[in-house]
């Protein structure tokens, strides 16, 4: 459960309290029984520069396959009949 920062405005008193999201009873002060108010705190992290998600998390770039390579199928090159390149100058 998350713990959330509370300041009542009569005593100025500062606490906190452990409790769920989705409690949405009003917090009493311990000290005077006041309606305390919930402080917002900026959290600790920080995100520079072009980006963690571009960098760490971007698809691999596609592999070209050329003709005549043993990656493509093509033994003998692009002007051989038998080529299944499509990028291929002799292919059909």
């Amino acid at each position: 459960m998350p713990t959330y920062d509370f300041r009542c405005p009569p005593c100025e008193h500062a606490f906190q309290i452990v409790r769920p999201t989705s409690e949405t009873t009003p917090v009493t002060c311990p000290l005077c029984d006041g309606v305390a108010k919930r402080v917002f705190v900026p959290v600790g992290v920080v995100f520079k520069g072009s980006g963690f998600h571009n960098t760490d998390y971007r698809t691999s770039p596609a592999t070209s396959t050329q003709c005549g390579s043993a990656d493509s199928g093509c033994s003998t090159g692009p002007a051989d009949a038998g080529c299944a390149c499509t990028g291929c100058p002799g292919a059909e």
